[in-house]
This record gives structure tokens, C-alpha cells and sequence, in this order.
């Protein structure tokens, strides 16, 4: 059945989180980053460092379910689609309040979606495109779009699309939009479960309880049931992992996967492996010059497929995840929809090096990539690649710097390779696509690879609503971009997360998310 069929979806009023057991209340919750957020803005931002952060101080009119593959209530209760497709009405909850106690209006939810499709604000107003218009009138929001679009409720329940408060982001200082976005996020005030209470950049973050947050908890009272999250700021995986054997930490994120087993085995601590849509590659800059103005031999295709068939990814997999990845089919994870599974480029160093001869480089030449200093899985997926690609002539360098250098150096193109990871966002192709294939977007994960079929194709796709249709854009997408090799597929892993045994309720969900609302401190 066409999707634009007359769609009404009642999508009930609060949801039950955490587990059935009784749920202690209150306490502080200190949970190990490996790096500190950037920028607290939701529009004007593309880092992970953020966008796993901004879902707990702000909250969406939909959200995406702990699956990741649905949207589920949001601030808004319900919504409508026209027959035609060409209209969306939502309907907001009564009496919701920022954290400041201030009354969330449907005149906010118009000014935050009209800032967020805004093609001058950030890398995402391509997913909210559809709106042609925004009204608002009591509790209802119409959006009235230019064509039907498949992905809309999805872009409704990801970070970029927050309602924000009108008012307190106008009085912010600043001339335009960015400047008045960078002093708000020093200070935001969201609708979501918590509020910004403590930033010390680089050291620690501290979110207190949001006392006017509308989602109810199994007891019936409001959430979130802790009093705080402090997020202490530890870059260095063997620390992280020593404070939360030693209880100074309750959770920690990005376990290097070679300590997962030991971590299993450790009765005070929970360790989990979440699902996820993340997928392992090294980026390439595809541009014949780099910026220091050398020339770069990943720009010829054939150096490209070269590194990729010189790669063994089996044996990757074994060293770098232990076991628990499974290699990369398509810049897609296998979790995304219309997920089409490519050929790919099984290890075979000899078509490497006749690939290598045939552009030149018979000699073989020197690459650099750029590491996440402290990283654990960086380092052994860089040292097991220095190994496999040094058997084709390939000198791999390995530049270790901190993560806020790693990814100014990545926006400003300063790279000829870097380790990078993907989760998306919104559980449709069309995210990751936009991101990794599209150069207007972000140049293609600053690549720089461009290509015209892929463009048109995806273009068409995103006001496609038969599915047999897109699938057969995005296979095709997929096939072409396989081929080109603009970066180096690697392979997909689950989020390891370790907890301790006391903490309840707390999910990194498939799309990256760390949700914070149910978590508790069990006694």
C-alpha cells in the first residue's frame, strides 16, 4: 500500500521506559566520553560529539523507537497525512514547558523547523527540503510540502529538526543566526529530559534533571528518574576503563573491543554491545592536490580499489573488533534500509599490485592517516593496515592527534586519510547517502568525490514513494559508488558500552543515541 494513503497515526500519550522492576529515584550518574562536545547548537552541527549528547537537552515532535527503525511520540502526540500526500498536520501535547518553565508554543515548533529547512543554516536542512510552508495555530502544526516525501516523519524524529524557544534564542547576543547559535549553546535551554547545569570545555559536563520534562516513568511521577548526568571527559580507553573498575565511573563508552571479553567476565560490571548502524572505514581525500599542495595519488580510482583489495578484512575483523564485526557490503550498513550488498573488494594483494602498476605507482608510494590519539582500535587497525598495504609498496604514516584536532583538520580538508565511523541518524538511506555521495552536502564526507548518475539518482529518490522504485535507485547508487572506492570499507560493529552493575534503564540506541531519560542507580 502507498504510504500516502490517508495515515493517521494515534500515537498514545506517554510511553513506559526501563524495566518493570521499581525504579530508584535521584543520584548522579558519571558516564566516561572519550571527547568533549563541540557546540550545543542542533541545527548548525554535524559531529557525533553532539548530535549523541543534544537528544538529552532537547527533545523532537517525534521520536525514533530504541530499534531505530520507527518514530514513536515526540512533543507531538499525533499527526495526519493528507490523502495526496502533500500535508502533514501534528498535534502537541498540552502544557509543555522548556526547562527554563517557559511555555513550549506550536509558534517555537514553526521557528525551529523554519530555522532548521533554512539552506543557509548547516549541513541538514536537505531533511526537512519537503516544506514548502509552516503554519501554526493553538496546539497544531500543518506542514505543507512541496511533494510527498518517504522520509519526513524520520527527519521529524532526528536531532537537526528540536524545538527550540523563539524568544531565548533571539535574545541571545549576535548579529546573525551563527553568532546568536554559538552564545545560545553556551547556555541552551531545550524541552528534553535534562538541562545544561556545568561545562568545564575538555574536563567534565554536568546535566541536571529538567523539572518540567513531560514524559512520565513507570512509578507515574516525571522523568528522568536521576537528579544529573556527569559526563567526565577521559580520552584515554585504559583509564576510562580503570575509573570504572574502581567506581568512579558508572558508564563508559567506546571500549576498545580487545577488553570487552575481560570485561564480561568482571561481575561489578555490565558489559554491553549494543546494536548498532555503525559502520568502520578510512576516509580519502580524493582531490588530485592536498592542501599543502602535494600531489595525491588517491585521487586516481585505480590507487583506490588498490587499498581496498590490499586490505583483509577478515583478518581485520579478528585483530581490531575480535570477533564481533563483519565486513562492510556497501557504504550502507546491512541495518539501513534498502541496503543493497555489493561485490566488494575481497583481499587479493596481487590485484592490488596490478592496479598500483597499471596508475603509476609500481614503486608503490607513502599515504598518512590521522588517528585518534588514545584510541586503542585505531591503533591496531592503522598498524595491521601499515602491515597488509606495505605488502604491495604502500608506506602507511599514522598521525596521532587529539579528536578536536582530528575533526577541524577533517572540515577543513587537511587530510590525505583519517580512521572515521558512521552511524545514522535516521533510519533511511537517505542520510548516509547525502553524506557520503552527495558533494553540495558536506563534499562528501569532505572527500571530494563527486559523481553526476548518483546525484540525479538520489534526487530522484527523495520523492519516490514506491519502494520497489527507490530500492532500485539506492541499488544502483550503492553500485556506483562501490566502484569509484572513495573510501576504504572496513566493517560494521556493535557500540560497547560498559556499565556498572547498579545502572538501569540506560540505551545507546542503533542510531548512535546515548538516552539518558529511564537511566537509574539501582541501591
Amino acid at each position: 500500500m502507498n504510504r500516502f494513503t490517508r495515515l493517521t497515526l494515534a500515537l498514545g500519550a506517554a510511553l513506559t521506559l526501563g524495566s518493570s522492576l521499581a525504579v530508584t529515584r535521584g543520584g548522579t550518574m558519571v558516564y566516561g566520553r572519550y571527547a568533549d562536545s563541540l557546540f550545543l547548537d542542533p541545527v548548525l552541527n554535524d559531529a557525533n560529539l553532539d548530535i549523541w549528547i543534544l537528544t538529552n537537552l532537547y527533545d523532537t515532535l517525534l521520536q525514533p523507537t530504541p530499534d531505530g527503525k520507527r518514530v514513536r511520540p515526540g512533543l507531538a502526540s499525533s499527526y495526519k497525512l493528507s490523502p495526496d500526500g502533500k500535508t502533514m498536520t501534528l498535534t502537541l501535547r498540552p502544557g509543555l514547558r522548556f526547562a527554563d518553565g517557559s511555555p513550549l508554543t506550536s509558534g517555537d515548533v514553526k521557528w525551529s523547523l523554519d530555522r532548521a529547512r533554512n539552506p543557509q543554516n548547516g549541513a541538514w536542512n536537505g531533511s526537512l527540503a519537503s516544506i514548502n510552508s509552516v503554519t501554526a495555530q493553538g496546539n497544531t502544526v500543518t506542514l505543507n510540502l512541496k511533494q510527498p516525501d518517504p522520509t519526513l516523519t524520520a527527519a521529524l524524529a532526528t536531532f537537526n529538526a528540536a524545538i527550540m524557544p523563539q524568544k531565548l534564542f533571539n535574545a541571545a547576543s549576535g548579529k546573525n543566526d551563527a553568532e546568536k547559535a554559538r552564545a545560545f549553546a553556551e547556555k541552551p535551554i531545550g524541552s528534553g529530559p535534562f538541562v545544561l547545569s556545568e561545562w568545564k570545555r575538555g574536563s567534565y559536563m554536568t546535566l541536571k534533571r529538567n523539572p518540567y520534562y513531560w514524559q512520565k516513568g513507570e512509578d507515574g511521577k516525571a522523568l528522568p528518574y536521576l537528579d544529573a548526568v556527569r559526563f567526565e571527559i577521559v580520552p584515554d580507553d585504559n583509564t576510562r576503563i580503570l575509573k570504572l573498575q574502581s567506581g568512579e565511573l558508572q558508564g563508559a563508552e567506546f571500549i576498545p573491543l580487545s577488553r570487552v571479553a575481560e570485561l564480561k567476565a568482571n561481575a561489578r560490571i555490565n558489559m554491553e554491545l549494543f546494536p548498532s548502524t555503525q559502520v568502520n572505514f578510512i576516509t580519502m581525500n580524493n582531490r588530485p592536490k592536498l592542501n599543502n599542495g602535494a600531489t595525491n595519488p588517491l585521487s586516481d580510482v585505480r590507487v583506490r580499489q588498490a587499498l581496498n583489495f590490499a586490505t583483509n578484512k577478515d583478518a581485520l575483523i579478528q585483530v581490531v573488533t575480535y570477533g564481533t564485526g563483519k565486513p562492510m557490503r556497501s557504504f550502507m550498513s546491512s541495518t539501513t534500509p534498502l541496503f543493497a550488498p555489493q561485490r566488494g573488494y575481497p583481499y587479493n594483494a596481487a590485484r592490488a599490485r596490478q592496479l598500483l602498476q597499471a596508475a603509476g605507482y609500481g614503486n608503490g608510494f607513502e599515504v598518512s592517516c590521522l588517528a585518534t590519539s588514545g584510541s586503542a582500535n585505531d591503533l591496531a587497525l592503522l598498524t595491521a593496515l601499515q602491515q597488509m598495504w606495505g605488502q604491495v609498496g604502500v608506506r602507511l604514516k599514522i598521525e596521532q592527534v587529539d579528536a578536536a584536532t582530528k575533526t577541524a583538520r577533517y572540515r577543513a580538508n587537511d587530510f590525505q586519510m583519517r580512521t572515521a565511523g558512521w552511524t545514522n541518524d535516521i533510519n533511511d538511506p537517505s542520510q548516509i547517502t547525502s553524506y557520503f555521495a552527495i558533494y553540495d552536502n558536506v563534499e562528501s564526507l569532505h572527500t571530494g568525490f563527486r559523481n553526476a548518475e548518483i546525484e540525479r539518482l538520489f534526487g530522484q529518490s527523495q520523492a519516490e514513494t514506491n519502494r520497489q522504485n527507490r530500492a532500485g535507485q539506492y541499488r544502483r547508487i550503492q553500485t556506483i559508488y562501490n566502484d569509484a572506492a572513495p573510501i576504504v570499507f572496513l566493517y560494521e560493529t556493535p557500540y560497547p558500552v560498559a556499565l556498572a552493575k547498579n545502572v538501569r534503564g540506560f540505551v545507546q540506541i542503533p542510531l548512535g543515541n546515548n538516552i539518558f531519560t529511564a537511566a537509574s542507580l539501582e541501591k
